[in-house]
């Protein structure tokens, strides 16, 4: 044996037993890792059975043995690139379904098959005998049509993963470099070696890309050393960054943009790398087309807000986030939650909880939750609180000659005839059946009464006309002020306006009456 076979098959042998010790390694330690280690040990473990079965090919004293170790060199060679492609593309976040595995494996495993059976059709390799000059373990092959694909699909699978480590490059922070650095001069390093084989630049007669392994073997076990590849990767970060559902922007400590994930671009199309680098105020200028509504003081002030914005019909929740290290700030999130649908949601919530949903006026509920309010205010204030308490005359009777759907038809033409008249001044509910009420805040009895009795003749001269029905309809009126007792409370005017109505109801209906401590009621139909 030569001291050339001896250094080649020494550099074959260590660059075997690194990848080896590596697979090793990350096995005895896949409890710290991700999934992402599964492949990569198999990585390892094809590139092992490489090296070996090349270092043994090296020994072979004919042409068997030489054929021999080619087969089991077959078992790992042809898996390496593509599950060196796959660890790429899982560390690097790009989608690995089965489908995908199972196409990149394909090839490799119709091309061991094709070695372990070209005796018998030559497809691999049309000519494979030992050099003539320098003997075994050195051979010359005549490449066959399935070397041509093979070689391809290697070449591309180092190729691929490469360019994907170039791309990614890019976009890395600086912490992920080392690591990102590294895994590309792993895939460069053996798939130049390739290249220069192919080409026929090599020393005639064996195959070299073993020989250079081993330097990509220390690439890998410093990145796992001391860089904490498995544990710390660009794809964790990425992974959850832009899989958050919130559109999110990263500022440095100058308030200027270095980062956004994939849903603030689908939030804002406008927001491009373009504008990374500029103030926060010119990127929201931008891509919200000058909207003024982004409190951009608050983030010139420093402060963690949470506010609310509509922007091109859709309603966003904003919240800020300083960044800190120790101590010191050093920048700031802005958190973007689309909220549109939640305050749809809300909107017919409050709707159902607090309006009518005949009338589309507000119910009992909300009317005694906002009268209440106002009494409060009225208390501290000093100042009048009137409450008008009116039902439709006979509609029971309207309900039994037309039936109920015609009586819905009556409550609706009320209560539109009331908000026509109200014109948003007080509160109007209906109060239940066919009772309404109104609230007038700052109103006397007396000025509530006028405004009563403008309801009531608007109700008399409007009938309800309706399928060739013209339906005459009255109403009464039972009005009562808060009296300024600071313990008189809602339902006490409510009861005394309650008893106002039934008095106005003793009087022949179709009329207002108004409360009184000494004269019990006070009759103002004109």
């Amino acid at each position: 044996m030569t001291s050339h076979l001896t250094t080649y098959i020494t550099l074959f042998c260590t660059s075997g037993i690194l990848n080896l010790y590596l697979c090793s390694y990350v096995f005895f330690k896949r409890h710290q890792y991700t999934n992402i280690k599964n492949v990569f040990a198999l990585y390892c473990l094809s590139i092992t059975i490489y090296c070996f079965a090349a270092a043994f090919g090296l020994t072979a004293s004919n042409i068997q043995e030489i054929k021999f170790w080619t087969i089991i060199q077959y078992i790992g060679m042809p898996f390496s690139s593509p599950l060196g492609l796959l660890f790429i593309m899982q560390y690097l976040g790009v989608k690995v379904t089965r489908k995908r595995i199972m196409l990149l494996l394909a090839i490799p495993l119709i091309s061991l098959i094709m070695v372990a059976t070209n005796d018998f059709h030559h497809l691999h390799y049309k000519e494979f005998i030992v050099h003539p000059t320098l003997g075994a373990p050195f051979s010359i092959l005549e490449i066959g049509i399935w070397y041509l694909v093979h070689g391809m699909f290697t070449f591309g699978c180092m190729l691929a993963a490469f360019l994907l480590l170039i791309v990614r490059w890019k976009e890395s922070a600086k912490i992920y470099r080392p690591q990102v650095l590294a895994l590309m001069l792993g895939q460069f390093v053996p798939m130049v070696t390739a290249f220069i084989y192919l080409i026929g630049l090599t020393p005639p007669g064996f195959d070299p890309v073993p020989m250079v392994l081993w330097l990509t073997t220390i690439l890998y076990l410093w990145s796992i050393s001391s860089t904490r590849l498995f544990t710390v990767m660009p794809i964790a970060k990425d992974a959850i960054f832009h899989s958050i559902s919130d559109g999110v922007l990263v500022l440095d400590d100058e308030y200027h943009l270095i980062e956004f994930n994939e849903e603030s671009k689908r939030m804002f199309p406008q927001l491009n790398k373009s504008m990374i680098g500029q103030d926060i105020t010119a990127v929201w200028l931008e891509v919200s087309r000058g909207s003024n509504e982004f409190p951009i003081e608050a983030i010139d002030n420093k402060q963690e807000m949470k506010v609310e914005i509509e922007l091109s019909g859709n309603i966003y929740q904003i919240r800020t986030a300083t960044l800190q290290h120790g101590d010191t700030k050093k920048g700031l999130l802005i958190i973007f939650t689309e909220i549109t649908e939640l305050k749809r949601l809300q909107s017919q919530l409050e709707r159902h909880a607090y309006f009518d949903e005949l009338t589309q006026i507000y119910n009992r509920r909300a009317f005694f939750q906002r009268c209440e309010q106002r009494l409060a205010q009225a208390k501290v204030a000093q100042i009048p609180l009137t409450v008008i308490l009116f039902d439709i005359d006979y509609f029971k009777k309207v309900n039994d000659t037309y039936g109920h759907l015609i009586g819905d038809q009556l409550l609706k033409h009320v209560a539109e005839i009331c908000r026509t008249h109200l014109e948003r001044v007080g509160i109007f509910a209906r109060y239940g059946g066919e009772e309404f009420v109104i609230a007038l805040e700052g109103y006397t009895a007396n000025e509530g009464a006028k405004v009563a009795d403008e309801i009531r003749k608007a109700i008399e001269m409007e009938p309800l006309v309706v399928d060739e029905l013209n339906i005459s309809i009255t109403a009464s009126f039972g009005v009562a002020q808060f009296t300024k007792n600071l313990d008189e409370t809602l339902t006490q005017i409510l009861n005394n306006a309650d008893n106002a109505l039934y008095g106005a109801k003793e009087e022949g209906r179709n009329c207002v009456i108004v409360y009184s401590d000494t004269a019990n009621f006070i009759n103002t139909q004109t």
